[in-house]
């Protein structure tokens, strides 16, 4: 169940970048599986890959891959995560992109693999490089919608998001879709994404604006606290288009700008459609330290089980967002400074329960679909924001029959 997640936008065609969508039949139903992005010779790449130390197969050959070579084709299949394989895992993610290389005419080191699914199975690579003949034939400028429902895995919508930017020298198109719905805790960020620009941007520029951009969008959600073993963000840069971005100037700054609006609108996507979400929740943070306590005070109360329980009840058990609070490792916390509020009823203030607090407010703020939990912590100016969902029945059951 999808919170107030709008139907896909329209996703501009980035010039210079063309993408394909085909079934392998690596999936156990009858729908397209596997997914290629095309990118124009000269294009740059950025990426940023998991930090689960049990990465899959094609996180360690992309990123080998990206040492070598500028990227021409992006390889993702869906329905096999192609992690905890072992050698055999690297192997097969190796053939898979020597048989792509070979059909679209390039190295093998140019073409990234990726995998989304079940861990700890062989990849079908007969079925894989089978489809792909058929894949390279259907690359096409408007692919992305389709590309977007080819990678997903349990999402029950398909995520994208586009921008452009005007500037003097022309407009900047950016585009960008991802899957991601369940084991989302980002540690880069736990999903797949894949943004595209038709400006020409230096890797350097474009590595660092990419990774600005996921610290503040896809390291932000959570789930379940569970990081995946094949994370990964990809941003390209075709440079067909008529804006060239040569250093950090204004016209960067309004490129990054809208890099990271796309980042926030795909990252809050997959909470919307976080694996039986029934409420988007915003926690912020504020008058903290520094950022990191925030982020850690946040965390603290969008991982609990029991406020997010209490969240699919609609039950206003503040006092389940109270133990969070206390028990999150801040040091020398003064808790008569500490004030918490469901929107803007304030439940607690000087270490308890709020004078004029009813659980009337309380329980109207927390049936609606979406409402900010907020914490000041009366310690200092920094603060820190991260989206969540609440744990409901059917998450369980997704999980529970995910290979089933």
């Amino acid at each position: 169940m999808a919170v107030a997640l709008k139907t896909m936008p329209l996703l501009r065609p980035v010039a210079g970048v063309r993408l394909a969508a085909a079934s392998a039949g690596i999936r156990k139903t009858a729908r397209d599986d596997l997914m290629l992005i095309e990118l124009a010779p000269g294009s740059t790449c950025a990426a940023l890959f998991t930090r689960n130390a049990f990465c899959a197969a094609p996180v360690s050959v992309a990123r080998q891959h990206l040492l070598s070579a500028a990227p021409r084709l992006l390889l993702t299949n869906a329905g096999n995560a192609n992690a905890g394989t072992g050698e055999a895992g690297v192997h097969a993610a190796q053939t898979c992109c020597g048989a792509a290389a070979d059909v679209l005419g390039c190295e093998s080191t140019e073409v990234l693999p990726f995998s989304t699914g079940v861990i700890g199975e062989p990849l079908p690579v007969t079925k894989l490089v089978a489809a792909l003949p058929q894949a390279v034939k259907q690359l096409r400028a408007e692919g992305w919608n389709a590309a977007a429902q080819a990678i997903m895995t349990t999402d029950t919508v398909p995520k994208g998001a586009s921008r452009q930017v005007v500037t003097p020298a022309g407009p900047i198109v950016i585009t960008g879709i991802a899957k991601g719905a369940g084991m989302i805790r980002p540690d880069m960020a736990t999903m797949l994404a894949y943004l595209a620009t038709d400006a020409a941007v230096p890797t350097a520029l474009l590595q660092t604006c990419l990774a600005a951009a996921v610290d503040r969008s896809f390291n932000r959600i959570t789930i379940d606290g569970d990081t995946s073993t094949n994370d990964a963000c990809v941003l390209a840069a075709s440079g067909h288009g008529p804006v060239r971005i040569n250093s950090r100037d204004k016209l960067y700054g309004a490129f990054c700008e809208a890099v990271n609006e796309v980042c926030l609108e795909l990252a809050q996507a997959i909470v919307r459609d976080g694996e039986g979400a029934t409420k988007f929740v915003t926690v912020v943070v504020d008058q903290g330290r520094s950022e990191q306590e925030c982020l850690r005070v946040a965390y603290t109360i969008a991982h609990s089980p029991l406020v997010k329980t209490a969240l699919f009840a609609s039950d206003p058990n503040w006092g389940r967002i109270l133990a969070a609070v206390g028990r999150a490792g801040i040091s020398e916390l003064a808790l008569d400074g500490v004030m918490i509020y469901l929107d803007d009823v304030c439940i607690v203030r000087h270490g308890g329960r709020a004078d004029d607090y009813t659980e009337e407010a309380g329980q109207r703020v927390m049936k609606q679909d979406e409402l900010t939990i907020r914490v000041s912590l009366g310690r200092g100016d920094a603060d820190a924001c991260v989206w969540t969902t609440d744990l409901s029945y059917d998450y369980v059951k997704i999980n529970a029959e995910y290979r089933t």
